[in-house]
């Protein structure tokens, strides 16, 4: 677990909407709100911890992009995430989080 924790603290990085836009078309972006820490949902998701998971897309702290989100994001290109990618998904925090 440790090893996967660590292979994806290295895996995080910054990205533009507009690098994201191809996996939002194939309804891939996952949102991780600002409550949760990134490394610990993708860790989750990772290791098929689906009691978390249910619990986090229950309480709307983890979801995917609304049209109006999308709409927004479109508007402003050049707006900023914290990434990573897992496939086949990539998850998203707002920098500001």
């Amino acid at each position: 677990m440790e090893d996967l924790r660590a292979e994806l603290e290295q895996s995080v990085d910054e990205a533009e909407w507009d690098w994201l836009v191809p996996h939002a078309a194939r309804d891939a972006v996952i949102i991780v709100g600002s409550e949760l820490n990134l490394i610990d949902v993708g860790v989750a998701i990772a290791s098929d911890d689906t009691i978390s998971v249910q619990l986090w897309i229950q309480q709307h702290l983890i979801y995917k992009p609304d049209a109006r989100q999308l709409q927004e994001w479109e508007r402003d290109r050049s707006k900023r995430f914290n990434a990573l990618i897992l496939q086949p998904y990539v998850l998203v925090q707002d920098l500001a989080a």
